[in-house]
């Protein structure tokens, strides 16, 4: 379910299973179409998708996007007897209500910045007056990766407060906000399957949030990732799991919650100290797509044993090589853009034996393949190592081209700088 980079990478590791003999995807979009079977239902129209699940017999639905998660799409499977890999309405609160994840965590002494939750945005703005820059302002609700400010002074945290809860630039998104203190460190994104009592780790992965490089203009939904991740040393991965993975999913269990899916937690590291900035309900998108590529363990057999409560003893499997995606995006994304431009250059990279060009908003109109959407591509490359990776993925990104494409140049840069 879904029409991104992410779930184009999903259908293309599902799709080499042994055990699967044909790939449905609602919606799909135009790299799909060449490994799977497109249908035009909308990935968050929850009874028309489990009708067709119903009437097509399908053995396993994978649920890529947070909407129809928090909407439900997992319990409504369930009552009619299907198999659906994901985490239920409840669980999916992680994601759906930022106050929920940061009162969740508060209750639980699981480490995460100081907050404030406030549904007037005069009394918000009073606030970040008060306790001025740094801050963070996040609407409550979801947002497609976009509801986060990082405001480093009172006017700009003001003003995004204003956007999100007088303006209503997200909707009823942000009709709560949390103000949070602005963490300082380097961001890692870790995820792990979880059955509700198991956690078994993937490997680590950091993306890229701003449009521009070095960091700089609004957040997207992500313009690119890495993985393996070298600032997560065994250490600190040992941290992680055992001071915010595994309690995260006990506290859930202890609040009569079973987590089963993939947890994404999205963390800042300082100095081998962990604060959890979010967590996602499924898989990251653009970290899935490297993640995808270096995976050699059967993906679905996985996704079966986190349904069905068996985690324990499973290993998931790499290629010691690094992987590396730079996203293709469309002129003036996150903001406004145009679509249905041609994508010339994709031919080029139709045999390309250290990578796969995964699509996002891309669909096929009288065969030629156009934008449909802000992220267009995903060009993901391996190497032996992660400057190898880079360099791989560089080289098949300059043979693409479409008017108006924009992308960062440094992606993986901060894994291979000293600090």
């Amino acid at each position: 379910m879904g029409g991104g980079g992410r779930e184009h990478a999903l259908a293309w590791k599902i799709r080499q299973s042994p055990v699967v003999t044909r790939v449905v995807c609602a919606p799909g979009n135009g790299g799909t179409a060449a490994l799977a079977e497109n249908v035009p239902i909308a990935a968050d129209d929850v009874a028309a998708l489990t009708r067709y699940a119903v009437e097509s017999q399908m053995d396993l639905t994978v649920v890529g996007p947070e909407q129809a998660l928090s909407d439900g799409i997992v319990d409504a499977f369930a009552r009619r007897g299907l198999r659906a890999f994901g985490p239920t309405r409840a669980a999916a609160q992680l994601e759906a209500s930022k106050v929920f994840m940061k009162e969740f965590l508060q209750r639980h002494t699981i480490p995460t910045a100081p907050f404030r939750v406030f549904d007037a945005a005069d009394a918000a703005a009073a606030y970040a007056r008060e306790h001025g820059g740094p801050l963070v302002v996040k609407a409550d609700g979801l947002a497609a990766g976009k509801g986060v400010s990082v405001c480093r002074t009172t006017d700009e945290a003001c003003q995004a407060i204003d956007q999100m809860m007088r303006v209503r630039r997200f909707g009823d998104a942000g009709a709560r906000v949390v103000v949070e203190d602005c963490l300082e460190g380097e961001e890692v994104s870790f995820l792990a399957f979880t059955d509700g009592t198991h956690v078994v780790p993937l490997a680590p992965s950091q993306d890229h949030k701003r449009v521009f490089d070095d960091d700089a203009g609004p957040n997207t939904g992500g313009m690119g990732a890495y993985s393996p991740a070298p600032i997560v040393t065994p250490a600190l991965h040992a941290h992680i799991m055992d001071d915010i993975m595994i309690p995260v999913v006990r506290a859930l269990e202890a609040e009569g919650i079973v987590y089963r899916g993939v947890l994404y937690a999205g963390l800042m590291v300082r100095e081998e100290r962990v604060s959890v900035l979010e967590f996602n309900v499924r898989f990251g998108d653009p970290e899935c797509q490297p993640l995808m590529l270096r995976l050699t363990t059967d993906l679905v057999e996985l996704m079966e044993r986190t349904i069905d409560g068996r985690l324990a003893g499973a290993s998931v499997q790499w290629t010691p090589r690094a992987a590396v995606c730079v996203v293709l995006a469309a002129g003036g994304y996150p903001g406004p853009y145009d679509t249905g431009t041609r994508i010339d250059g994709l031919d080029r990279l139709q045999d390309w034996p250290h990578g796969v060009v995964f699509h996002a908003g891309t669909q096929l109109t009288d065969g030629q393949c156009v934008t449909s959407g802000g992220r267009v591509l995903g060009v993901t490359g391996l190497g032996e190592d992660i400057r190898a990776a880079i360099d791989e993925t560089y080289d098949a990104v300059r043979k693409i081209t479409f008017d108006g494409m924009q992308y960062r140049r440094d992606i993986g840069r901060r894994a291979v700088t000293p600090a």
